[in-house]
């Protein structure tokens, strides 16, 4: 009877991660609320018909590839700052790790934080250490995922998105 309760349990663990994993460009995004390392709340809804978002999830705050990959965007900021992009990381950390983590690296744009895992599982992106897997979505004006970015190279993130939203036609301010 075990052995068939694990089973079951099992079977819907990863029924439930692929319905989400399918997410795919042309989606609409799954709508977050989420509070940032600046103490504000973020919501996706909030910014349609506005700008593009871009969340670029990592695993965990202060660890060696998230610290590359947040400086690494902290670093391409101006060429992120020309287009009309809200940009954030995110993690399923809590806020006042994620806001540590921001103010040890005095990063310029907010880290996301989801400690309750439901907007990572929502995206599909929580892996089996209950921790998000390091994928970057691009999300339209119009609320569309535009690009899912599943291999983040950490020193380049920065620069390869202002690349990526160039290639998307995501429009530079005036």
């Amino acid at each position: 009877m075990k052995k068939l309760l694990c089973l079951a349990l099992g079977l819907t663990f990863v029924a439930g991660v692929a319905s989400a994993a399918d997410l795919k460009e042309g989606d609409v995004a799954p709508d977050f609320t989420l509070q940032g390392s600046d103490g504000k709340t973020y919501k996706l809804s909030d910014f349609k018909d506005k700008s593009a978002v871009v969340v670029a999830w990592f695993p965990k705050a202060f660890t060696g590839g998230c610290t590359a990959e947040c400086k690494n965007m902290k670093a391409e900021g101006a060429a992120l700052q020309q287009y009309e992009v809200a940009y954030f990381t995110a993690s399923v950390d809590d806020a006042d790790y994620n806001k540590k983590f921001s103010e040890s690296l005095g990063l310029d744009y907010p880290i996301l934080s989801d400690p309750t895992k439901k907007t990572a599982e929502a995206y599909g992106i929580l892996n089996p250490k209950g921790v998000s897997s390091r994928v970057t979505f691009y999300v339209g004006k119009d609320g569309r995922i535009l690009y899912i970015d599943k291999a983040v190279k950490t020193g380049s993130h920065g620069a390869d998105i202002a690349k990526k939203l160039g290639e998307l036609g995501v429009p530079k301010k005036s």
